[in-house]
């Protein structure tokens, strides 16, 4: 079996330029680079990775923490993961997913803990016991969404722009002419979907329309399918609220739901009701007719961030604590139109759409 000293002496290197070349530590010229990966080449080299990180006192592995109910990856999370992946590619990491259960998370959580120089954290809730653990641990860790207020100033983290995405699809509404607007918002642990709520909300107060209008719902736990969350909570809501215009969904599946459910009612998309919803994952939204209006998220550039300040934070003694905002943008497409029944302002004067 070849060794690393073999590869050297055939490629006219040292056995650290050989090292450096593999683990990408160092820069290295690409001619030397070349002349060591055609030696291992011919030699049918490969280094012995953990011996190595061993012996550097890092294991150049990166994990990230995902919901373990979430293990069918749509392509919102495959992107992600393809912006982690090309940032540990370029700077010589690995990537661990945990994604097990949270029936066995004390169990997981120990064993993923130990053989990753960092960690990437999805979804915060807002009593996450997986930040605790990483702090209690001195492992880095770069979060995806906002933390809990408590761990906002300690760990570094990369978001989507939640409360201003939310203020700019409500205000569109809006501005269209709806006045009573359900929200179906993500569960109520989760912190993204307080910012949601709280843009939601400051939208109806900065048009300077009467309070009344905001109507929010959070998934509850156990509530099944998104898409049946979806039905459900819009056949309950209209029932209970028939002069609901609008709806604003947390995801495309939520949203599909809706759309079901006013099928069921006898109610037109969008011309009795009008669907926004917060992501649609490419090639779901063949599934409505008329086609959804959303927030395109950019997934891969939440990854690759969120990568590139975690290696920042293993690779630095003392690192800063970081904030980095991802932009989203607003496509506007065919299931939103202005509400044809026009509501009164609470004295007998109609509304008059507001001006975007």
């Amino acid at each position: 079996m070849a060794t690393i000293d073999d590869v050297a002496k055939i490629a006219g290197v040292s056995k650290s330029t050989v090292s450096n070349v593999f683990s990408k530590k160092r820069p290295i010229s690409k001619d030397v680079a070349d002349r060591v990966l055609q030696a291992a080449q011919e030699l049918s080299y490969k280094p012995n990775y953990w011996a190595k990180s061993l012996a550097g006192g890092k294991t150049r592995i990166i994990g990230i923490s995902m919901e373990g109910e979430q293990i069918q990856f749509g392509a919102f999370h495959m992107a992600l993961l393809n912006g982690v992946l090309k940032e540990c590619y370029s700077r010589g990491y690995r990537l661990l997913v945990n994604t097990l259960p949270k029936a066995f998370a004390s169990q997981t959580e120990n064993w993923a803990s130990n053989p990753v120089d960092g960690e990437i954290v999805l979804d915060p809730t807002v009593h996450d016991a997986r930040l605790r653990e990483r702090l209690q641990e001195q492992l880095p860790v770069v979060v995806i969404g906002r933390p809990p207020a408590a761990y906002e100033t300690r760990v570094s983290y990369v978001d989507n722009d939640n409360v201003g995405a939310a203020f700019r699809v409500t205000e569109y509404l809006l501005g269209l002419g709806h006045r009573r607007i359900l929200f179906l918002n993500a569960p109520a642990d989760r912190t993204v979907a307080h910012d949601r709520e709280g843009g939601y909300r400051e939208a109806f107060r900065a048009s300077g329309i009467l309070p009344g209008g905001e109507q929010v719902e959070y998934r509850p736990a156990g509530a099944g399918s998104s898409v049946e969350f979806g039905y459900r909570a819009t056949l309950a809501c209209l029932t209970r609220s028939p002069e609901i215009t609008a709806v604003i969904t947390d995801t495309d599946k939520v949203a599909l739901g809706v759309y079901q459910a006013a099928d069921e009612l006898g109610l037109s998309v969008p011309e009795q009701l009008s669907v926004f919803s917060f992501s649609v994952e490419p090639g779901y939204g063949a599934e409505f007719a008329p086609a959804l209006s959303c927030v395109r998220l950019d997934a891969e550039g939440l990854g690759t961030e969120a990568a590139r300040l975690l290696l920042e934070s293993c690779e630095q003694p003392s690192p800063a604590v970081r904030r980095s905002i991802i932009s989203c943008e607003l496509l506007i497409r065919e299931s939103c139109v202005p509400p044809k029944t026009t509501e009164t302002d609470g004295c007998g004067q109609p509304h008059q759409p507001i001006q975007p």
